[in-house]
């Protein structure tokens, strides 16, 4: 068995997480608020602190992954979402003059993905997308066993697309409760569970427009898998019929047939998939 171990964090805008990844396990996971309307070193300070708690001698790498753009090469991280101090931070860079380890970051979408074709239902597939519904619309794509981030983490951002009068994100995902009917998410999900007509045909809709969400992704990426995660995915058995349903509009039926949408189990899929960035990088 090998003895080395990555650490994977994921850092949010009111928590951070980590952990020690060694082949298939998942160690000392730690997690901690943060506050985050604290200054770019303070909110570092955290970081440091986290990360501090997890290294030891048998550590190869540091895998990060953030809510916002990353120069990926660089190690940049831009505007983090609910962190406003964090507009253009040299993660990478300070993070490797105090740990003096490989250090990669990447978006938290992006590290889902990875932690589902790692350690989840993504094992063995070719190709596959990670979709995060949440309070917003993110994915991460893994194409021919890799993954793809794009130049600044924006590679497969189909929240961000043109839907109607808005984008994807504002009606397929927890937003779409907030935009259209002005009610809490958390409470709709409340309601459907205690089986309130209203609240299952809310979701209805929006399974209606997520999977013309999922069309726009089939037609551009034809992928064998697509893997739900995010709070929203909680709420799957409401709004999965409306979304096959959709799908039975695809114009190239044979990609739908072959197409699995599954619904993420994995505890901690983003600080594993942040553990393996360094290896997928360098396989």
């Amino acid at each position: 068995m090998d003895n080395t171990y990555n650490i994977g964090i994921d850092l949010g805008g009111t928590n951070i997480r980590g952990g020690l990844v060694n082949e298939n396990t998942l160690q000392g996971i730690l997690s901690r608020r943060i506050n985050s309307q604290e200054s770019v070193e303070e909110v570092l300070e955290e970081l440091f602190s986290l990360t501090d708690q997890l290294i030891n001698n048998s550590v190869t790498s540091i895998g990060i992954g953030v809510p916002g753009l990353v120069d990926v090469e660089q190690g940049i991280v831009f505007d983090v979402i609910n962190i406003p101090s964090w507009k253009e931070v040299p993660l990478q860079k300070w993070m490797q003059d105090r740990y003096h380890l490989p250090v990669i970051i990447n978006n938290d979408a992006n590290c889902f993905a990875l932690g589902e074709f790692y350690f989840g239902k993504g094992k063995g597939c070719n190709s596959m997308v990670g979709l995060t519904i949440g309070t917003g619309l993110g994915s991460g794509l893994i194409i021919n066993k890799k993954l793809y981030s794009g130049k600044n983490c924006g590679a497969g951002e189909f929240g961000m697309a043109d839907y109607l009068d808005k984008c994807y994100e504002y009606y397929a995902s927890g937003q779409y409760f907030t935009n259209v009917y002005k009610t809490d998410g958390e409470v709709v999900f409340k309601k459907a569970v205690e089986g309130n007509d209203q609240a299952i045909k809310m979701y209805e809709e929006m399974g209606t427009h997520l999977g013309n969400a999922i069309k726009t992704i089939t037609y551009a990426l034809d992928v064998e898998l697509i893997i739900l995660g995010g709070s929203v995915r909680h709420a799957f058995p409401y709004f999965s019929k409306t979304m096959w349903q959709q799908l039975k509009t695809f114009a190239f039926q044979k990609s739908i047939e072959d197409l699995r949408i599954e619904v993420s189990v994995l505890e901690n899929s983003g600080v594993l998939g942040a553990a393996a960035l360094y290896n997928d990088l360098n396989k």
